[in-house]
């Protein structure tokens, strides 16, 4: 399994940023997006997720440094 870096950001009523990021373990970026997203949604609010949801939920993911290592790590291994 892979870890990947999940941020999420929205406006809410008071016109403020509200931002978070979520860390995952998944076999796909797909599915990491997919499940952190999961994660957050369930703990915001009412409130929040009904601002969340008239302003937009903008989400940046990218493949965690420690999953980034790994493939270098296990190429390292089988040449040596």
């Amino acid at each position: 399994m892979k870890s990947f870096e999940v941020k999420f950001s929205f406006r809410d009523r008071k016109e403020e940023t509200v931002s978070s990021t979520v860390i995952v373990d998944a076999s796909s970026l797909p599915g990491g997006v997919a499940k952190a997203t999961r994660e957050f949604v369930k703990s915001l609010d009412r409130k929040q997720r009904f601002d969340m949801n008239k302003s937009g939920l903008e989400i940046m993911a990218k493949p965690s440094g420690s999953a980034a290592e790994t493939p270098e790590k296990s190429a390292a291994e089988a040449a040596g």
